[in-house]
C-alpha cells in the first residue's frame, strides 16, 4: 500500500507551518511538486524551503510535473474546473505510479488549508474511487489566507453575534449574501468589490499574505477601492501573478441610524 499526505503549509510564511505538519513532513519519502510556470517559481521555492527548514535529515526527494491549466475561454466555469481536476488526477496518478514504491509515503503540499478552495482532496477521492491503486491518505490542516488576513489586519473575522460568509469573486458579484455582516472573498479576478462602493462597507484586503511581497490595504471601501485596483494591477504586472483575498464588513449600525 502507498500512503499519501495532503499537508496544509499555510499562507506563505514558513512560520505558519504547524507542529502537526512538521511531524508529517518528516514521514514523507517523496514530495510531489506541480510546476505552474516561471511566474510562480516562488511557490515551488517556498515548498522546498519548508522542507529544508523542518525536515530532520535529507532522506527525501521531489517528483515534479507540469500542472494542467484551466481553459479560460469557456462559458461553463463549473465544467472547466471539472475538466481541470480530471487532468490533474491523471498527472497525480502518474506521479504516484512512477515516483513512489509500495510502502512509501508521498505528499502534496497545499497552500493554506487543503479544505478551503483546493481540489487535492477531491482528486484523491477520485483516484481511489477508480480502484486502480492501493492507496490511503490523510489530511493535515493549515493556516488559511483568511486567518492570516485577519491576523495581519488585527481584526476579528466576525462582528459581535454576526454571521460571516466565505465566497468567491464570481459569487460576490451577484450581491452581498443575505443575513451576513461580514464576507470573505477569495478568487476574485475581476475586482468584484467595486460593485459595493456606494454602500457603507469597510474592506480589509491583502495580497501575497505572509510572504516578503505582502501588501495590505484597509479602510472605507468607497475611499480605497481605486487604490486596491491600482495596487493589485501593479503587483500582478511586477510578479506575473497575484494571490489575494479580502474581508468586507457592512456597517449596519450606521445604516440603521
Amino acid at each position: 500500500m502507498k500512503r499519501i499526505l495532503i499537508i496544509g503549509i499555510g499562507a506563505g510564511n514558513p512560520d505558519y507551518v504547524t507542529m502537526q505538519a512538521v511531524n508529517a513532513l518528516n514521514e514523507v519519502d517523496v514530495f510531489f511538486v506541480m510546476d505552474k510556470g516561471v511566474a510562480k517559481e516562488k511557490l515551488i521555492a517556498l515548498r522546498k524551503e519548508i522542507c529544508r527548514r523542518f525536515i530532520r535529515g535529507n532522506d527525501y526527494r521531489f517528483a515534479e510535473a507540469t500542472s494542467p491549466e484551466r481553459a479560460r475561454d469557456v462559458v461553463n466555469y463549473q465544467a472547466s474546473v471539472e475538466t481541470l481536476n480530471d487532468d490533474k488526477a491523471a498527472v497525480f496518478e502518474q506521479l504516484i505510479s512512477d515516483a513512489m514504491s509500495d510502502g512509501e509515503c508521498g505528499a502534496f503540499l497545499t497552500w493554506g488549508d487543503p479544505a478551503l478552495y483546493d481540489s487535492t482532496i477531491r482528486i484523491m477521492e477520485s483516484i481511489i474511487g477508480k480502484g486502480g491503486h492501493d492507496l490511503e491518505y490523510e489530511v493535515i490542516p493549515g493556516i488559511s489566507s483568511i486567518q492570516a488576513l485577519a491576523a495581519q489586519h488585527k481584526i476579528p473575522l466576525n462582528s459581535i453575534g454576526g454571521a460571516i460568509g466565505i465566497t468567491t469573486g464570481r459569487r460576490i458579484a451577484e450581491g452581498f449574501p443575505d443575513n451576513v455582516d461580514s464576507v470573505v472573498v477569495m478568487l476574485d479576478a475581476e475586482n468584484a468589490y467595486k460593485h459595493f462602493v456606494d454602500q457603507d462597507i469597510d474592506i480589509y484586503w491583502g495580497a501575497y499574505i505572509g510572504t516578503p511581497d505582502e501588501i495590505l490595504v484597509s479602510g472605507k471601501l468607497k475611499d480605497v477601492a481605486g487604490d486596491i485596483e491600482r495596487i493589485r494591477a501593479e503587483a500582478r504586472r511586477a510578479n506575473g501573478w497575484i494571490m489575494d483575498t479580502y474581508l468586507m464588513r457592512r456597517n449596519r449600525r450606521r445604516e440603521d441610524n
